[in-house]
């Protein structure tokens, strides 16, 4: 489990969902008793109440808890892992909105005499927080931003070329992220007599096949290691909106030639696709 797959909207439905929890241990409506003798003596109900409040638990307090779950774990999971055609996310998703308006609902029909509690109060404000999250998260670029910030790459060396993406372009002959990385073909053979590093990310290319055809990027373009700060797609190279794999936070890949702003990036098993999305990608 890699914390930087997390983005700034997780954040906020973790906060909420703390919060919920809180919320469902206080009372859930208070009562209008016009200061008589028996008010103190009123034990008001709390969500885990199930006598009293039999539906609120499940349809709020539990439904809320279980969906910000299920959010989180889906960042964790390839989006090609569904249940019934839907990722977790996106279960959870669903689980938090029917949770805030369960809990809006359960506002309006408060019992006769009463009114609703710090805890009814709280629940809501925790499950619209979560519900808003959840939507505005893939459309505000604030929200999709990751929680933990990628570590800052290493001071440029005055040795080999800039590259667009502000780090250090590799020497030539690539290795491993690190100062001395093995050669492609030559794991854990130094270069210069320095120890070499050990591989991130698996053997780039097919075995035997020279490093220097896979530069595909011009004399410009020297090929290099990086990490993706959360799971992102990779396209296929004919254009086409078809997914061919997903990179993970945590796991070096290879980009092998740029196009645009765009990488071509080669898996750990020798696939080769077009990763659009470059920002906050972290250089070896």
């Amino acid at each position: 489990m890699n914390i930087r797959a997390l983005t700034r909207g997780d954040g906020v439905v973790i906060g909420a969902a703390v919060l919920l929890f809180i919320a469902s241990f206080l009372d859930f409506y208070s009562a209008d008793c016009d200061g008589g003798p028996y008010c103190d003596d009123i034990d008001m109900p709390n969500g885990w109440d199930t006598e009293t409040l039999f539906v609120v638990l499940p349809s709020v307090f539990l439904i809320g808890l279980i969906g910000a779950g299920l959010v989180i774990a889906g960042r964790f999971q390839p989006e090609s892992r569904k249940v019934s055609g839907l990722t977790l996310d996106q279960w959870g998703s669903g689980f938090v909105v029917v949770a805030a308006w369960d809990s809006l609902w359960s506002l309006m029909v408060t019992p006769d005499k009463g009114s609703p509690g710090v805890g009814a109060i709280l629940a809501l404000v925790a499950t619209l927080a979560s519900a808003a999250a959840v939507i505005a998260t893939p459309r505000v670029p604030a929200l999709k931003a990751p929680l933990m910030p990628a570590a800052a790459p290493a001071a440029p060396s005055p040795y080999g070329a800039q590259s667009p993406y502000g780090a250090q372009a590799p020497q030539p002959g690539y290795g491993y992220p690190g100062p001395g990385g093995a050669q492609p073909g030559q794991p854990g053979q130094p270069q210069g007599g320095q120890p070499g590093q050990p591989s991130f990310g698996g053997q780039p290319g097919p075995a035997g096949q020279p490093a220097q055809a896979q530069a595909a990027g011009g004399s410009d373009f020297a090929p290099f290691w990086f990490a993706v700060p959360v799971a992102r797609p990779l396209y296929a190279e004919d254009g086409s909106s078809s997914t061919i794999a997903e990179l993970a936070p945590g796991t070096w890949y290879l980009a092998v030639e740029q196009r645009g702003q765009a990488l071509v990036a080669q898996t750990q098993d020798g696939r080769r696709g077009v990763l659009q999305d470059t920002t906050g990608i972290q250089r070896g």
